[in-house]
């Protein structure tokens, strides 16, 4: 599945990003201080790549357990792929030019839905009276 393949270079993409920003962490000015607009919002697009990667990874695990139309468990997969490449370059396009935060939407409303297809799917035998498998 695409979402296990994707978290995972989510995970290595991470690493690189925790790398190339780790050279620079013990100058108290780097990126205009540990505070600065811009230095934070490269620290969280840095974890977003390990925690959007991670909820791949799950994902894809739970995939086979969503009951829901293919058509919508496939939304939800790209859904969550989008809002995971969003997000980081939204944070990184942010720290360039501040009004670019105003494309966060992108990122939150494209995981907020193959978030919710997700949670939907796993739920919709319980809710309907299925029992939880």
């Amino acid at each position: 599945m695409v979402n296990e393949a994707f978290g995972w270079i989510w995970f290595v993409m991470g690493m690189g990003s925790g790398a190339l920003l780790g050279l620079g962490f013990a100058r108290e000015g780097f990126l205009g201080g540990y505070g600065s607009w811009a230095r934070r919002m490269l620290r969280l697009g840095h974890i977003s790549f390990f925690g959007l990667g991670l909820i791949n990874i799950l994902f894809a695990l739970a995939v086979a357990r969503i009951d829901a139309p293919d058509v919508w468990v496939t939304a939800a997969s790209w859904a969550l792929i989008v809002g995971g490449v969003t997000m980081p370059l939204t944070c990184a396009l942010s720290a360039w030019r501040k009004p670019m935060r105003n494309l966060f939407p992108v990122p939150v409303l494209s995981l907020l839905l193959g978030a919710s297809i997700t949670a939907f799917g796993l739920t919709a035998p319980v809710v309907a009276g299925g029992g939880a498998s």
